[in-house]
């Protein structure tokens, strides 16, 4: 190399994307990709490079989010947000708060309270109804399965105690069969389609503050993993996305997960063709196909092999195994037909029979589509997995997508998840390492606004199987110990891992010439430090491109 370089990072620890490399080792940067590494950058330092110092600290490739909702997020920061509360009386506080100072909204909608907070994970209408009683509100908990509504919201979207539940979903019902308040699946979307849907221009509001956050934790791409009309999710979205890049106000690399209609079938491949043309090998892009296949284990709706229990009944199983939203019959003819067409899948899948069904669908697109089969597809969230599909995940070239931030001995695993399972299921969850050990790819994710979209905390979840001390879902329990996973492989799920996944890792996502230079400096070096304070890691200095857009100093100024 003659020419000197644009940007140099000296004397700091490395991650490459799947080493640590203590150092002290330099970085060197020109034309927004990484050209040089390690004692000959010294040497091609000019007078106008600039030089970061990194004095001991961490540069590590830009994290990714293998599954994420920022659009979602963001206008939910920008609503009635309860994402902050833990309690009851927080979220109450929080709900009266915002109705106070919006006298003027007429449907107040939000998200982000916890089941675990309230008796069965079911929170009562009468409680809104004390703060407001004559507009309606409509919140959805923080994993966007259920809602919390009051009496006004029952009223005007028609559901009483003579409405059915919805094939898909429950209404919570006191002994005489009147609505309390919560409704689960399919029921929470019987409130939410009667209430205004947000403006685009909402929208990109939504998006800009939502990839502020992202890239303030060191979040350089990640998949939207739902772009289509579910809750408060739209198709809209994808529209959000174009406009932003055209703009120039795309930070991020993207990739857009289309969402599957459950009552529709292969006739709406159509439009995902037309829909990945149209922005193929742009900054965002959209090559992937979200199927929602099950719900999730904590208001019972995840799909399992075997019913769940009856808690207190340790042998007594329910009739109960959960809802499969897509025909499982006819979930391997979708997944073969898309995999032939070159659409990764994304499956949501938490119960045991919705992993072993996405598992049985790529199985099928294997055998279909032969030697013409690579495309590596995704499932999301995998909390139960039957100890005999560990292996099949590396078998058929899927990746594990992990949000490590639920394996935890938190009030929600302990108090609505625990006892519906028993004990052989207990420790079927969430096994990061047994998936490791059996050499299946995994990326990591955090589902937020469901939970925090900060890696260094999933990681240190990750790595530690409980919340740091002082979190308030804190426990000195550890979760299934062996389950645990190196710093390393953590790490590289959330950064190379999630690049694989979302098939960029050509030019990025590792630390070596040739790859573009989408960096982070951390504010220490983890690997030098005590696994008990991995959740501290921050974000000091943020690159995409060699450009700087975001610095942890300039924000706290």
């Amino acid at each position: 190399m003659t020419d000197a370089l644009d940007l140099a990072f000296t004397n700091g620890a490395l991650f490459d994307g799947e080493r640590y490399h203590a150092g002290p080792t330099h970085v060197g940067v020109a034309g927004g990709r990484i050209v040089l590494v390690g004692e000959e950058v010294l040497a091609a330092i000019g007078p106008d490079t600039e030089v970061v110092e990194l004095d001991g600290r961490l540069l590590h490739p830009g994290m990714n989010d293998a599954h994420v909702h920022p659009v979602e997020a963001g206008m939910e920061m920008l609503g009635c947000d309860l994402s902050d509360g833990y309690t009851r009386e927080d979220y109450l506080e929080l709900v009266r708060g915002y109705v106070e100072r919006n006298p003027d909204v007429e449907w107040i909608v939000g998200a982000g309270w916890q089941q675990a907070a309230f008796p069965g994970g079911a929170p009562l209408g009468a409680d809104l109804d004390a703060i407001c009683d004559d507009r309606p509100i409509i919140l959805s908990n923080r994993d966007h399965h259920s809602a919390w509504v009051n009496a006004e919201a029952l009223r005007r979207c028609g559901i009483d105690r003579d409405t059915p539940d919805p094939a898909d979903g429950r209404i919570e019902r006191d002994a005489s069969g009147e609505p309390t308040g919560t409704l689960h699946e399919g029921a929470r979307m019987l409130a939410l389609r009667h209430a205004p849907e947000p403006g685009f221009d909402d929208m990109c509001a939504g998006f800009r503050v939502g990839q502020q956050k992202l890239v303030g934790y060191g979040i350089t791409s990640w998949q939207d993993a739902l772009i289509g009309q579910y809750g408060n999710h739209s198709p809209f979205f994808y529209d959000v996305y174009r406009r932003a890049e055209e703009r120039g106000e795309l930070i991020g690399r993207v990739n857009g997960a289309l969402w599957w209609e459950r009552s529709l079938g292969l006739e709406q491949i159509p439009a995902f063709l037309e829909k990945r043309a149209a922005v193929a090998g742009g900054r965002f892009r959209a090559d992937t196909v979200k199927i929602m296949q099950d719900g999730v284990a904590e208001n019972q709706t995840a799909a399992m092999i075997e019913p769940y229990l009856v808690p207190g009944h340790e042998c007594r199983h329910s009739d109960n195994r959960g809802i499969a939203f897509v025909d499982p019959a006819k979930l391997p003819e979708y997944v073969t037909e898309l995999d032939r067409l070159g659409f990764q899948v994304h499956f949501h899948a938490l119960g045991d029979q919705a992993v072993r069904g996405a598992l049985d669908a790529i199985a099928a697109a294997r055998r279909e589509n032969g030697q013409a089969s690579t495309t590596m597809h995704l499932l999301a969230h995998i909390q139960i997995i039957n100890p005999a599909d560990v292996p099949r995940f590396a078998e058929l070239n899927a990746s594990a997508d992990m949000q490590p931030l639920w394996a935890s001995y938190d009030p929600q695993m302990v108090e609505l998840t625990v006892p519906f399972l028993g004990e052989e299921r207990v420790g079927h969850q969430y096994p990061f390492g047994s998936l490791h050990r059996a050499g299946s790819h995994l990326c990591g994710g955090s589902d937020w606004p469901v939970t925090s979209a900060d890696p260094w905390l999933g990681i240190h979840v990750a790595v530690n199987r409980r919340m740091p001390e002082g979190h308030p879902d804190y426990s000195p329990r550890v979760f299934l110990e062996e389950e645990r996973l190196e710093l390393d492989v953590a790490l590289r799920a959330y950064t190379l891992g999630g690049i694989e996944a979302n098939g960029r890792d050509a030019d990025l996502g590792r630390i070596a010439p040739g790859q573009l230079a989408d960096l982070v400096v951390a504010d220490r070096d983890p690997f030098a430090a005590p696994v008990a304070e991995l959740h501290l890691t921050r974000a000091a200095l943020v690159y995409v491109d060699g450009a700087l857009v975001h610095a942890a100093d300039a924000v706290a100024a």
